[in-house]
């Protein structure tokens, strides 16, 4: 069986813990039947043996296989081809739960509904954000209700790009957290409020030009940014360049531009040339979410 799942961008700015997309870039999960546990990683993590010995997805997935078959005693072989950045912003965590929980479902053939694994998936990604894209593609505004996700979803049109900047330079997500203040002015709260709002609407209603304006935040985004100061820069540089929007990717530090999809060759050229020692993708929306495959 191979399960893959799509590389996510959350917050967009002033949607904190809420809005999230997902983009073209995907992890692939591969697993067979074995007589033993044996794990390979091609892509992001390859080099590092802790995704052998310590992995997150072999935890989950046994944990919910064994749960859900009541077997003890089966083992398998896993093959992880990563193509989505490690800790950077871009919902590699979110993946490989979501990725983890469905194996787990269709080796162990119980029912699956996308309201399942979005419940099984909180108890390890509190937030929906993220996880809630990466099921069901697209753009996604999520929130929690009696320990159930439930959200709307805009498909995204071929007409519009994204252009995402991935530093070689890492942002703790728990850190992040912990730097955010404890109490918001009734302002700024008003707002992050105001502008979700209109950033949602912009994206059901295909209204791009009010992206920019409806994308700032200030709650969250300028804090973190202040981790790595150079992403100031990426954004100034960005919404120069043509992006219709700028925005943290999650906790960082990657930094997710929306364009036009005829400027985002351009877009992605002028990046290159400000930011040669960073990852610059030039990438398509996805729709799908999760993709699954039995062999």
């Amino acid at each position: 069986m191979t399960i893959s799942v799509p590389a996510t961008s959350a917050n967009l700015g002033p949607g904190f813990d809420t809005l999230g997309l997902a983009l073209s870039l995907r992890n692939r999960f591969i697993i067979k039947r074995s007589s033993i546990t044996s794990v390979q990683v091609k892509g992001e993590g390859a080099s590092n043996p802790k995704l052998c010995v310590d992995n997150i997805f072999i935890k989950i997935f046994y944990e919910h296989y064994q749960r859900l078959s009541g077997m003890k005693d089966e083992y398998f072989r896993f093959q992880f081809e990563n193509d989505i950045p490690i800790s950077r912003g871009l919902g590699s965590s979110s993946a490989v739960i979501v990725g983890a929980l469905t194996a787990a479902y269709m080796i162990a053939q119980k029912p699956l509904t996308t309201s399942e694994i979005l419940y099984q998936a909180l108890k390890y990604e509190p937030h929906p954000d993220n996880i809630t894209p990466a099921c069901v593609g697209g753009f996604t505004v999520s929130l929690v209700q009696n320990e159930r996700v439930r959200f709307l979803k805009a498909t995204l049109p071929h007409s519009i790009k994204a252009v995402i900047v991935v530093p070689d330079h890492s942002i703790s997500t728990t850190y992040s957290r912990q730097v955010l203040p404890k109490r918001y002015s009734h302002k700024d709260t008003v707002f992050n409020v105001g502008h979700s709002a209109m950033l949602t609407a912009a994206f059901f209603s295909q209204n791009w030009d009010y992206l920019k304006e409806a994308s700032r935040d200030k709650l969250h985004q300028h804090i973190r940014m202040r981790q790595f100061p150079i992403l100031f820069d990426v954004q100034k540089i960005s919404l120069k360049e043509g992006a219709l929007m700028s925005t943290l990717s999650g906790s960082g530090s990657s930094f997710f531009n929306l364009c036009y999809a005829d400027d985002a060759k351009r877009l992605q050229k002028k990046l290159m040339g400000h930011f040669p020692h960073f990852k610059i993708l030039n990438i398509s929306f996805d729709n799908k979410g999760i993709d699954k495959i039995t062999d």
